[in-house]
C-alpha cells in the first residue's frame, strides 16, 4: 500500500495523515509505504526536506506588510534551496494590523531567496501557493536587485494554476480580501508592471500564481515555471514506489471539483493507470461530479483516528 496525502490544511501534516493511515494498515499486518506530497502550496518544504537532504534555516524577514516575522526555508549539500512563499508572503503569515489587499508585496520572500544566496543556494525553488500578494513579483524583484541580483543561481516556481498574469486579481483577489474595486485596480497594476519587465508575462500561462509573483520571476530572471505536483512526485520517487504498490492511498483536507485542476491528486491519478486509487478526506464537495469514478473508493476521515481507522479497513479489504 503506497499512501501519499497532501495536508489537510490548517489541521494536518502531510506527513501525519501518511502516519496515520499507515499505522491502521501495519496494525493488520499490511505493509505500508508513507510517502506524503504537497502541489507547490503550504506544507511543500515539509514534504520536500527529507528528500532532498534539506537543513531547514531560520531567519528574520517581513511579512506581505513589511512587518517584521520570521520563518525558514530548506538549503541542500547540492545547492538547492527551497523557499515557500506562504511563509513570508502567506494570507496565513501572522500580522498585527490590516491585511490590506492593495499594500501586500512579496518582498519578504524576495528577502529570503536572498539569504538563501547568501548561504550558497545555485538553484532556488520558490513554492508559490498560498501568497496574500497581487504585486505581481515586483516586491521580490525589489529585494533581490537591491541585494544585488541573482548572479549565476536559477530559479524555478512551482505553482498549481494555469492563471495567466493580468488575471490574477480577478482570480485570486477576492480570496486575498480585494473588493471589486481592490481587484480592479491591483488589474491596472499588473498591466502596468507587465510592459515595465524585461520580457512580458501576459501570454504565459502560469504566470498568475501567487499574485503574478510567478510572472515577475520568470519575466525578471528567467524563472522555470513548473507543476509544483509534478515536482513533487519526481522528488520523492512516486513512480518507482508505484512500480511494486498494489493499493494506492491519496488524501488531503476537501477533495471536490478543484481537486481536478493541477492539484496533487489529479496528478497521482494520471501517473496510475493499473493500481486502484482510494482516497482519504476530510470533506467532499458537491461538485465532485463524474470524478468520484476516478477512485475505487473515498473514505472520510475528519481526525487521526479515524484515519488510522480507514487504513486498518482497506488492509482486512485488500
Amino acid at each position: 500500500m503506497l499512501i501519499a496525502p497532501d495536508s489537510f490544511k490548517g489541521t494536518y501534516r502531510a506527513a501525519e495523515v501518511a502516519e496515520e493511515v499507515a499505522a491502521g494498515a501495519e496494525s493488520v499486518g499490511f505493509e505500508a509505504i508513507r510517502m506524503p506530497v504537497a502541489d507547490g502550496g503550504d506544507g511543500t518544504l515539509d514534504v520536500l526536506t527529507r528528500p532532498l537532504g534539506l537543513e531547514l534555516i531560520e531567519m528574520e524577514s517581513v511579512n506581505p506588510w513589511r512587518a517584521p516575522c520570521s520563518g525558514s526555508f530548506g538549503l541542500g549539500e547540492d545547492g538547492t534551496a527551497v523557499v515557500e512563499l506562504a511563509t513570508f508572503s502567506g494570507i496565513t503569515t501572522p500580522h498585527k494590523g490590516f491585511r490590506d489587499p492593495m499594500t501586500a508585496d512579496t518582498y519578504g520572500t524576495g528577502l529570503a531567496m536572498v539569504e538563501a544566496l547568501r548561504r550558497g543556494a545555485t538553484h532556488i525553488v520558490v513554492a508559490a501557493g498560498g501568497s496574500a500578494t497581487t504585486d505581481g513579483g515586483l516586491g521580490a524583484i525589489t529585494a533581490i536587485v537591491e541585494a544585488g541580483g541573482l548572479g549565476t543561481a536559477t530559479v524555478t516556481v512551482l505553482t498549481d494554476v494555469t492563471t495567466r498574469y493580468a488575471d490574477a486579481a480577478v482570480v485570486f483577489g477576492p480570496q486575498k480580501g480585494a473588493d471589486e474595486t481592490a481587484v480592479e485596480r491591483l488589474t491596472r497594476r499588473l498591466e502596468d508592471a507587465a510592459v515595465t519587465l524585461p520580457r512580458d508575462p501576459r501570454e504565459v500561462d502560469g504566470t498568475g500564481a501567487a499574485g503574478g509573483f510567478a510572472g515577475g520571476m520568470w519575466a525578471q530572471f528567467g524563472a522555470d515555471l513548473r507543476s509544483g505536483a509534478e515536482f513533487v512526485l519526481d522528488a520523492v520517487g512516486f513512480d518507482a514506489a508505484l512500480a511494486d504498490a498494489d493499493l494506492v492511498v491519496v488524501g488531503e483536507g476537501r477533495l471536490d471539483g478543484q481537486s481536478r485542476a493541477g492539484k496533487i491528486v489529479s496528478a497521482i491519478l494520471a501517473r496510475v493507470h493499473t493500481v486502484p486509487v482510494v482516497a482519504v478526506v476530510g470533506s467532499v464537495g458537491d461538485d465532485l461530479g463524474d470524478y468520484r469514478d476516478r477512485f475505487a473508493e473515498i473514505m472520510v476521515a475528519t481526525d487521526l483516528d479515524a484515519m488510522r481507522a480507514a487504513g486498518a479497513r482497506l488492509a482486512r479489504r485488500a
